[in-house]
C-alpha cells in the first residue's frame, strides 16, 4: 500500500503511481527470458570485409558526413571506485600507513603487478608530486614495502583522489613529456571522425550531476589546446541520468523497501535508463561507446577507420531503407516486383524473419514492411569472441514473432536448458559497445525511441543497503532492449578496437602503453 507521502515522493521523482505499480508487478512475475534461435556469424549476421571493402566504405562515409548532424554519445557517469578495488581492499585489510612489514607475499597478484610496475602508469607524475608534498618519496616507500601509503595517495583526498573521481578524469595514457584522461583521448577521437560541415565536434557526455564542476575545469583546461591542435570546435554538453529512470527497490518478499525514515528506496535503473538523453540529443547521427573504451594515440588510425567505416555501412543502408519507404508512399499497381525486392531485403540485409508474413494479404504486408523498415537504425561493430565478458551478437525471437539480431547477455537467456547454453557458448563474436545509429526517419523526423523498447527484457538483481537484502530492478539495457525494435546490422571489427580499462590493472596492458 502506498501511503499519499510517498505518493509525493513517487511524483517528485517524475514517476506515476502506475510506472511504479508496473515495476512492483515486475518483481512477483519476473522477466522472461528472451529465446535466442541461433548466434549470429560470419556467414549469417555479420558482416565481414575485404580491404578494399573497407575503404570504400570510409569512402562513403567521408563523402556523405556534411549531410548529417554527428554526435559522439559517451556514457561517463561511472565511479573509478571499482576501477581501484584491489588497491581498497588493500586498505580495508588493516594494513598501517606507518607498518613497513607488507611484503610482496601479503599482496595478491594485481596488488603486486600495480607497485612492482607503478612507473608505468600515466598518474606516476602526480603521484610522486603528492607524496613529496607530504615529505615522502615513492622509491622509498617501495624499497621499505609502504605499500598502503602509496596506496593511501593514489585514493584518498590527500592525494590524487582517485577513488572519488569518475573514471572519464582518471589519466590513461603518457605521451612525451604530458598525459591524457579518458575524457581527452574520447576529444581526440572525436576531432578525428565526428566533425560536422562547419567544422565543430559534438560531444555529449552523460555524467553523475556530482561530478560536473569537475567536467566543466577540466573541459576548461584542455579545450583550447585540442582545438588548436587538432583545428576544430567543440561543442560539448552533459546531461544527467533522469531521476525519473530510477526504479522502486523491494524487500526480498516483494514489498516495498523502505529507509528507516520509512520513505520508498528508489535506484538508478541502470545504463538502460540512458535511452531517454539518448532521445534528446538534437542529432540524426549518434556514435556510441563507453567513457574507458579509448586507445592511445598510436594506435587512433586502426579505431578512426573502423569508426567510418560503420558510419559508411549506416549511411548505404539508411538510403536504401528510404528508398524503400519512398517507394512505398507513392506505389500503385502493379507491385510485385517491389514487394519481391523487399522480401529479399529482409532476409539477406535486414535478417528479419517472419514465419507469418505468408498469410499477409497484399495491403497487411506493405504495412508490415512500413513498420519494420521505419525504425531507428543502428549499426554495431562485434569483436572476435576472446573470452571476454559481455553480451553477444544473436538471432532472437521478438515479442511479435519476428526473428532478427540482437545484443543478448547471458542473463536474458536461460541457461539451464541445454539447447540454448550450447548456442550461446558458441557465440563466435562479442559486443564491445562499438555503436553507430541513426535517431531520425525518412522524412527528417525524430524518432521516440522510447517507442521502440522490449519492457520485457529487464532484469532483477539482489543488491543491500544499510545491511539489508533487497531486490533491484534495471530497466531494458541500452543496447539490449532498449534498442530490441531497431533495425540492426552487426559489422566484424578487430580486437585492437577494443581497449577497455576495468581495473588499474588494464592500464597495463600493451595496447594502453
Amino acid at each position: 500500500m502506498i501511503s499519499s507521502s510517498e505518493l509525493q515522493q513517487i511524483i517528485k521523482k517524475g514517476l506515476d503511481i502506475e510506472t511504479v505499480n508496473y515495476q512492483l508487478s515486475c518483481f512477483e512475475r519476473g522477466f522472461p527470458f528472451l529465446k535466442i534461435v541461433r548466434t549470429a556469424s560470419i556467414s549469417k549476421g555479420i558482416l565481414k570485409f575485404s580491404k578494399t571493402e573497407e575503404q570504400n566504405w570510409v569512402n562513403i562515409y567521408e563523402e556523405n558526413i556534411s549531410r548529417f548532424k554527428v554526435v559522439k554519445f559517451v556514457p561517463a557517469s561511472g565511479a573509478a571506485s571499482r576501477m581501484f578495488k584491489s588497491l581498497i581492499e588493500l586498505l580495508s585489510a588493516g594494513q598501517n600507513p606507518d607498518e613497513s612489514t607488507a611484503t610482496d607475499n601479503k599482496l595478491d597478484p594485481q596488488q603486486a603487478e600495480i607497485f612492482s610496475r607503478i612507473s608505468f602508469f600515466a598518474f606516476i607524475e602526480d603521484l610522486r608530486s603528492a607524496l613529496s608534498e607530504e615529505g615522502l618519496g615513492l622509491d622509498k616507500l617501495l624499497k621499505e614495502e609502504h605499500y598502503s601509503t602509496i596506496a593511501q595517495a593514489i585514493l584518498k583526498s590527500s592525494g590524487l583522489n582517485y577513488e572519488n573521481l569518475p573514471k572519464a578524469l582518471i589519466k590513461f595514457h603518457s605521451y612525451p613529456g604530458f598525459s591524457r584522461t579518458s575524457l581527452e583521448e574520447h576529444l581526440v577521437d572525436a576531432a578525428s571522425f565526428a566533425v560536422d560541415k562547419d567544422g565543430v565536434a559534438n560531444l555529449h557526455y552523460t555524467i553523475s550531476p556530482e561530478h560536473k564542476i569537475l567536467f566543466e575545469q577540466k573541459l576548461k583546461d584542455a579545450i583550447p589546446q585540442y582545438e588548436k591542435i587538432y583545428n576544430v570546435k567543440f561543442n560539448i554538453d552533459f546531461s544527467f541520468q533522469k531521476p525519473s529512470t530510477d526504479t522502486i527497490a523491494v524487500d526480498m518478499d516483494n514489498k516495498p523497501f523502505r529507509l528507516s525514515d520509512q520513505s520508498l528506496f528508489f535506484r538508478p535503473g541502470g545504463h538502460g535508463a540512458l535511452i531517454d538523453n539518448l532521445n534528446e540529443l538534437d542529432s540524426d547521427l549518434v556514435f556510441v561507446s563507453n567513457i574507458d573504451n579509448v586507445a592511445p594515440e598510436r594506435t587512433k588510425g586502426i579505431i578512426i577507420h573502423y569508426k567510418k567505416l560503420l558510419g559508411g555501412v549506416l549511411i548505404h543502408y539508411e538510403q536504401k531503407i528510404f528508398e524503400y519507404l519512398k517507394q512505398l508512399d507513392v506505389i500503385g499497381e502493379p507491385i510485385a516486383e517491389l514487394i519481391q525486392d523487399i522480401k529479399e531485403f529482409f532476409d539477406t540485409d535486414l535478417n528479419i524473419h517472419n514465419e507469418m508474413q505468408e498469410s499477409y494479404n497484399k495491403e497487411e504486408l506493405i504495412e508490415y514492411f512500413r513498420k519494420k523498415l521505419n525504425r531507428p537504425i543502428r549499426v554495431c561493430g562485434m569483436v572476435r569472441n576472446v573470452g571476454e565478458p559481455g553480451g553477444g551478437p544473436f538471432f532472437a525471437r521478438n515479442v511479435d514473432g519476428t526473428t532478427c539480431l540482437q545484443i543478448v547477455e547471458s542473463s536474458q537467456i536461460d541457461l539451464e536448458v541445454s539447447e540454448n547454453k550450447i548456442i550461446f557458448e558458441n557465440a563466435s563474436h562479442f559486443n564491445p559497445v562499438d555503436l553507430v545509429c541513426k535517431l531520425t526517419d525518412y522524412k527528417g523526423r525524430k524518432f521516440d525511441l522510447l517507442e521502440f523498447r522490449d519492457m520485457q527484457t529487464g532484469f532483477i538483481s539482489k543488491k543491500s543497503k544499510d545491511g539489508r537484502d533487497l531486490k533491484a530492478l534495471e530497466l531494458p539495457g541500452l543496447w539490449n532492449g532498449a534498442m530490441s525494435d531497431w533495425n540492426t546490422f552487426f559489422v566484424e571489427v578487430p580486437i585492437a578496437t577494443f581497449n577497455p580499462v576495468k581495473t588499474i590493472n588494464d592500464l597495463l596492458r600493451p595496447e594502453h602503453q
